[in-house]
């Protein structure tokens, strides 16, 4: 019988020879096979629900934190969600064998770049099994053979969506081994595929801080990271005060147990006196706990305001929280808002509220961050809310890719030259 490592190098045979396939697979095939997934997930919604359950009862257990359970949660209403994502990928134009930049040289030739695929996906990640139909139909669409491997909390989940998709792209006519799931929780194996860069093209890992910077310290082949969401709301001087409340409440307690979610507020002096009784009332309805700096913590206790509002800890500022807690710093100025995004944000979602034009246009050319919002909440920074049917990853480093990793991210280029008996002189 094979051993574990000898089925994972198995894997990485059969993906890179159907990577070879996929790259001129035609659009109608993986479109159907994409269709054929989303019926798949509606019909079999009992099957997936109830694995489901069993990893939530052994998360929960184990002492799974709330955030990672709401992330391992799956329900009728986000299987719904997920075959919508799934059928809006399968709507969106095919980009590989996109010709562009072609242009004619001065001696005739015609030279331009056409649309490839990478090849081989290796995705390492946790708890989200949504993560699984994402990234192979994505890897699909965009003509790349994946190697998934979930985490331990959602096997269950994971092995019965796997197979799902395995089996509807077989039956679409998609060759095998385009997806494959690494079914054994073994932690050794996530370091024997950091070493498969003869088969995989590229990483992409999602999870916690230490863990992605274990993937990109020890990989040999590239990493995309990522995932690490501090992100920050600033309401500056000039800002609408109604449309502040709404966007800072809904950046944090819509979904407070993923990446995009607010983690710092930031209130300009001018304001604060105004703005922080008001979003504290709210916030504090939902269950918000408030992590305040000296000057925030008077303004509110001077309001009136104690449970639920307390001093915040140095560390609590750069502090991915994944939970309903924040922390808030009042600022003197639209500098002081940017010098400390730029020191404790992680690249991620940064947002402001103002209705002057000219901070509007400061924060979008001086925060650097994969995404940048001018009085929106950064809940957005996702691929099915930016129009790429869904995402691979939120990447915030600049290279390949930057921000949610859709079809084009997962695609590279070669040259192509067109000549008539052309020779080098």
């Amino acid at each position: 019988m094979a051993t574990t490592v000898e089925r994972l190098e198995a894997m990485g045979r059969a993906a890179r020879a159907a990577a070879r396939r996929l790259a001129y697979l035609t659009t109608e095939v993986k479109n159907r096979a994409l269709r054929n997934v989303a019926d798949a997930l509606l019909r079999d919604q009992d099957a997936i629900l109830a694995a489901n359950a069993e990893d939530l009862a052994a998360g929960r257990a184990s002492g799974l934190s709330e955030a990672l359970v709401d992330r391992l949660l799956l329900t009728p209403e986000r299987l719904r969600a997920l075959a919508e994502d799934v059928r809006a990928v399968a709507a969106l134009p095919d980009p590989v064998g996109e010709i562009f930049d072609m242009r004619t040289l001065p001696n005739g030739l015609k030279v331009g770049k056409k649309r490839v695929p990478l090849g081989v996906i290796g995705a390492i990640y946790e708890s989200r099994p949504n993560v699984t139909v994402d990234i192979a139909c994505l890897c699909l669409k965009s003509g790349n053979a994946c190697i998934l491997r979930g985490g331990r909390e959602a096997l269950n989940t994971n092995r019965a969506l796997a197979g799902l998709l395995a089996r509807e792209f077989a039956a679409a006519g998609v060759p095998d081994g385009a997806v494959q799931f690494v079914d054994d929780p073994d932690r050794d194996l996530v370091a024997r595929m950091l070493r498969m860069r003869e088969y995989i093209d590229l990483l992409v890992p999602r999870g916690g801080a230490e863990f992605i910077r274990y993937v990109a310290e020890n990989a040999t082949m590239p990493v995309v990271t990522g995932g690490i969401g501090v992100c920050h709301t600033y309401v500056d001087e000039a800002a609408d005060l109604d449309k502040a409340v709404r966007i800072v409440y809904n950046a944090k307690v819509r979904r407070p147990s993923i990446c995009n979610a607010l983690d710092t507020l930031l209130v300009h002096r001018a304001v604060a006196p105004a703005f922080l009784p008001r979003i504290a009332a709210e916030w504090l309805k939902a269950g918000v706990e408030m992590r305040c700096d000296e000057t925030s913590l008077g303004i509110l206790r001077a309001a009136g305001f104690e449970a639920g509002v307390v001093p915040a800890e140095p560390d609590d500022f750069g502090r991915e929280f994944l939970a309903l807690r924040a922390a808030v710093k009042v600022v003197d100025s639209l500098d002081e808002a940017i010098d400390h995004i730029e020191r404790y944000g992680s690249g991620h979602s940064e947002a402001i509220v103002t209705e002057n034009y000219s901070a509007a246009m400061r924060f979008l050319d001086e925060v650097d961050a994969a995404a940048v919002y001018v009085n929106a909440s950064t809940q957005f920074t996702d691929g099915g809310q930016f129009g790429l049917g869904a995402e691979v990853g939120i990447s915030t480093q600049k290279f390949h890719a930057r921000g949610p990793m859709g079809l084009k991210e997962l695609t590279s280029y070669k040259w192509i030259i067109l000549g008539d008996g052309h020779v080098r002189l």
